[in-house]
């Protein structure tokens, strides 16, 4: 009852001017009150009044935009820890493997490091609890395994080569989560960044992987947003900063009841002059159309692959008194041309919303540019060279880069949907990591000469036909291989290194880094 009071107090503490639709708003609140206190109150059964108060909040929001939400306060704290940059934990990376956990890397510096846990690991407890063989959810895993700044976890573990159960006391604290996912040189003077979201830490850690790769002699840059699905707005402002001269406009809101703004770059010394791409597909939302628009519309560089989300509403966070979160859309992003980034929609329909991605492949959209198609009174011009660019939601890449849907085959999609190929990595792994550390130095020489052992692709056939999985014909077999080798390659990669070196995998036949690649060399 306390949140829903709350809740009222802050509605009547915004109410329009309007004298009409004030009173239109306050009978509605009493209505409301009214309502939710009846219900409690003589109801046959017993009611929870904070599900009730939490589902007419959610039912209210259900009826705008679909992105204005809220979010109760174990969801509000999860995202905050992923924009924030940090959360409290043991430090390391796992998988599942047989119904127990295998440690992949121990986080630098962190308490499972300093205490001497080490990839390859099985945890097999945690206070005297047991994990492994109990099916127990991966999510009550990571709660066992999370805790506060500074209390333990004993974790049982075995070991490869030793008989017994090991145990290590690992004090808690602060681990960072990064949201830079790759950053290496594609050629000798094109180098390609790759992040998951704009958190806290991204501008620093970008900032940070452009001086890198400048000092390996990159000269061009690949900006690698696809599947990015934004984040918070000045990041986003901060980062376009780096890329475009002081003054220009990045992006600029406007809502009814909120004043217009407008953010204009910094000009910032990291990378102004070398020549840019930004990847996009159907999964860059928000913050990545942001950039992406702002690099377009200043002629500061190439946008390619395929149309973005269309996400340019923007919410601010309102939280409740026990912390959990209404997040309110108040207003629109324009592209520096005025474009308007959202894409439309229907109030309340928030199904068809979700289904966009899947109605733009069915429409042909991801895969035939000749099925894109924009009426003139969407035309807008970028804003230094007068190119033609499109409104209508999301940002139109200046190179079209089709989805290849023969790359995968409906084999190797069966295989993978099912876990097997990760489960054959784990175990692949945990049978050679000793061996695979000491002969590959280099990830250079790895990356030339490393290949899948044929047993080890013969084993993961050999399962998806056990599984009733079988190519067409010996065509789709081969390829199927082919592409299992790559995978399997790139986790090994990841595994023994990091993400970069996985992305610098299987990124060697993607079709839009290629593509890139090309523009920059004006091939």
């Amino acid at each position: 009852m306390k949140k829903l009071i709350c809740l009222l107090c802050l509605f009547c503490l915004s109410l329009p001017s309007s004298a009409q639709t004030q009173a239109e708003v306050e009978e509605a609140l009493r209505k409301l009150y009214m309502a939710t206190v009846m219900t409690s109150a003589r109801y046959v059964d017993t009611v929870n009044v904070n599900e009730l108060t939490e589902a007419a909040i959610r039912g209210m929001l259900d009826k705008l935009d679909p992105h204005s939400t809220y979010t109760n306060a174990k969801e509000t704290k999860q995202f905050n820890e992923s924009m924030q940059g940090s959360f409290e934990g043991i430090g390391v990376q796992f998988n599942i493997l047989d119904d127990t956990l295998m440690v992949i890397q121990t986080v630098a510096k962190g308490p499972s490091e300093k205490v001497g846990v080490m990839a390859g690991d099985r945890i097999i407890s945690v206070n005297d609890t047991a994990i492994a063989g109990v099916k127990m959810k991966q999510e009550e895993i990571m709660s066992r395994l999370r805790g506060p700044k500074g209390s333990i976890a004993r974790l049982g573990i075995k070991r490869q080569g030793v008989k017994e159960t090991v145990y290590f006391n690992v004090k808690r604290d602060k681990i960072p989560v990064h949201t830079l996912d790759a950053a290496y040189m594609v050629t000798p003077t094109i180098g390609l960044i790759r992040f998951s979201q704009f958190g806290q830490t991204t501008y620093d850690e970008v900032a940070e992987a452009i001086r890198k790769l400048k000092a390996e002699g990159m000269e061009s840059l690949i900006l690698d947003l696809q599947q990015n699905g934004g984040g918070l707005l000045n990041i986003a402002a901060d980062l376009a900063s780096e890329f475009l001269p002081k003054g220009d406009t990045i992006v600029y809101t406007r809502g009814r009841a909120v004043p217009q703004q407008m953010f204009r770059s910094k000009g910032g010394t990291l990378f102004q002059t070398g020549k840019l791409v930004v990847l996009v597909d159907e999964y860059s939302a928000s913050a990545s159309e942001i950039l992406a628009g702002a690099i377009q519309d200043n002629d500061r560089g190439w946008v390619v692959g395929r149309r973005s989300f269309g996400k340019g509403l923007v919410q601010v966070p309102i939280e409740l008194p026990d912390h959990s979160m209404i997040k309110l859309t108040v207003s629109r992003y324009y592209t520096p041309s005025g474009r308007s980034i959202q894409k439309p929609y229907t109030k309340g329909d928030r199904k068809s919303y979700a289904m966009d991605a899947i109605t733009r492949y069915n429409n042909g959209e991801l895969t035939n540019a000749d099925s894109i198609h924009f009426p003139d009174s969407l035309r807008y011009y970028t804003r230094k060279q007068h190119r033609v660019v499109y409104g209508g939601g999301g940002i139109m890449p200046d190179q079209f880069v089709p989805l290849d849907t023969t790359r995968l085959t409906p084999l190797y999609r069966q295989i993978s949907a099912r876990g097997m190929i990760v489960q054959a990595n784990l175990r692949f792994l945990d049978k050679n990591r000793k061996q695979l550390s000491k002969k590959w130095k280099q990830f250079a020489d790895f990356k030339e000469q490393f290949e899948i052992p044929e047993e080890t692709l013969d084993a993961i056939l050999t399962e998806a036909e056990e599984k009733n999985f079988k190519p067409k014909d010996e065509e789709e077999r081969q390829q199927t291989r082919r592409q299992l080798a790559l995978t399997l390659k790139a986790l090994v990669a990841r595994d023994l290194w990091d993400m970069s070196e996985y992305f610098s995998i299987i990124y060697q036949d993607d079709p839009v880094v290629l593509k890139a690649v090309e523009m920059i060399e004006g091939r």
